[in-house]
């Protein structure tokens, strides 16, 4: 039985994607740092410290597409990490959503330095169309959505995401899936430095949203127009084609992290899993 176990476990490790030394000890020493200076204090029972499950949590997003059982079982067999059953890592993650919402702030906060930003959205269902009727984590029409780029309908949650050119995430909101995109635009920008350059799609064309961006904050917020608008200028033209490109393969690392499949039994574990993947998302855009 436990040869036939350890094929088992040697024919997982094969099929997951290789896992990165730096990135793992970079994860914990950056979380560790930021729970001693937020003066948390494991508990002197506790056999897991808490950086050791939020790295946990990162790593599944980053390495396991959200499956936090079976990146807490490979990061045991692999020796990362201490002997803990899922049932208590679970309970101990939900304990700690607040800290890595903090740690997500803290980390959006250092990287709004730039000059250069990008906005963009990503649906996070929560279930699939046809059984919608019958969500138990969601009802109402609020959160049917539609994705423009896949020309499908989805029924959950839309990321507002906004990045700094690198790729790295700054600012974020989940709001249900039927909300515009211009709705709380200006939360989204109100934590960049004053002179920054915000580069959007065809979705962000508002000429209100201009004004108030650039008069509240000093902010432009650069959309690109469509075909029967006005164009844009040739240096706006340039800055959107230099920097658009990066927002698609956000999008695109966040899908492989598995955003567009998240399995969870309750919005707050949507909300963790999503959490964690942004901090994947911050380490492996550094």
């Amino acid at each position: 039985m436990k040869q036939f176990a350890r094929i088992e476990f040697a024919k997982t490790i094969q099929r997951e994607p290789p896992m990165n030394d730096e990135y793992i000890v970079t994860v914990y020493v950056v979380i560790d740092d930021l729970l001693e200076a937020m003066n948390y204090q494991d508990d002197v029972r506790a056999q897991s410290r808490a950086s050791e499950v939020l790295t946990v949590a990162v790593l599944a997003a980053k390495y396991f597409q959200n499956h936090h059982e079976r990146g807490l079982c490979i990061l045991q067999r692999l020796g990362y990490i201490g002997k803990l059953s899922i049932s208590r890592f679970n309970r101990l993650l939900h304990q700690l959503q607040t800290y890595l919402y903090e740690i997500s702030l803290v980390l959006g906060e250092i990287f709004a330095q730039n000059k250069v930003f990008i906005i963009d959205t990503s649906p996070v269902p929560v279930c699939q169309w046809v059984r919608r009727k019958r969500c138990r984590k969601l009802q109402g029409q609020a959160h049917q959505g539609y994705c423009a780029a896949k020309c499908e309908k989805f029924f959950g949650w839309q990321l507002h995401l906004v990045t700094n050119a690198q790729g790295c995430p700054v600012n974020f909101l989940l709001l249900p899936a039927a909300w515009d995109e211009l709705i709380l635009v200006q939360d989204l920008l109100a934590v960049l430095p004053e002179g920054s350059t915000v580069v959007a799609d065809k979705g962000y064309i508002s000429q209100l949203d201009e004004l108030l961006a650039y008069l509240d904050a000093g902010i432009r917020l650069v959309p690109k127009y469509r075909k029967n608008m006005r164009g844009n200028s040739p240096e706006d033209a340039a800055l959107i084609r230099q920097h658009r490109p990066m927002i698609e393969t956000v999008n695109s690392q966040l899908e492989k992290m598995g955003l567009q499949r998240l399995h969870a039994r309750s919005n707050a574990g949507i909300a963790l899993k999503v959490l964690a993947s942004l901090l994947a998302l911050t380490f492996t855009n550094l």
